[in-house]
């Protein structure tokens, strides 16, 4: 028996079948939609929503009674939705002073997977009545320097332990940048 007849036929009939495979993949990618452009406004704003979940440690003294001073420090991810998003997802990081009676202050910065930085201010009540946090956004690095915005969203603590570890998460992220070449994105 002659093994080159048997073989040949089956490679050749293979080779077609992945030549007709790569012509459908291609053909499919080249009529797949396009991403759309980012929304941005008259103004240059970009309109987004979000989560960020985030877990870390946090050092505590007591201040009194019922009150306590921390330093905290959360690391997670920030994910954002809507078409004037600047960017999908960033790795966040974030140290805060927080006093329980007045609220926080503290910095950020969020990285994208590019490696470009947005660097933050946080404020926020940080109270177990009123959690209310704002970032405001100071500038950045790469494609991010320069932008201006903020967001604003709510604080849910997840794990809270006596060791110091906590876990939270966002509640009602929304937010707006105005990244500093803004100005030829919105020209017609």
């Amino acid at each position: 028996m002659n093994w080159m007849r048997v073989i040949a036929p089956r490679c050749a009939r293979r080779a077609r079948s992945l030549a007709m495979l790569g012509a459908l993949a291609l053909a499919l990618v080249a009529c797949a939609p396009t991403a759309d452009a980012p929304q941005v406004s008259a103004g240059g704003w970009r309109e987004f929503e979000g989560t960020w979940n985030a877990a870390g440690s946090r050092r505590s003294i007591p201040l009194g009674e019922g009150r306590r001073g921390s330093i905290i420090e959360l690391r997670g991810t920030l994910l954002l939705v809507g078409p004037g998003r600047p960017g999908v997802g960033f790795h966040a990081e974030t140290i805060a002073l927080v006093d329980s009676a007045t609220g926080l202050v503290g910095r950020g910065v969020l990285t994208d997977e590019r490696g470009d930085q947005v660097y933050t201010e946080v404020t926020g009540e940080g109270t177990a009545a009123q959690n209310r946090v704002t970032a405001t956004i100071l500038g950045g690095s790469g494609r991010y320097a320069g932008a201006t915005g903020g967001y604003e969203f709510s604080w849910q603590f997840m794990i809270d332990g006596d060791d110091g570890a906590i876990q939270g998460r966002s509640v009602g992220l929304k937010g707006r940048v105005r990244l500093a070449d803004a100005a030829t994105e919105a020209a017609p």
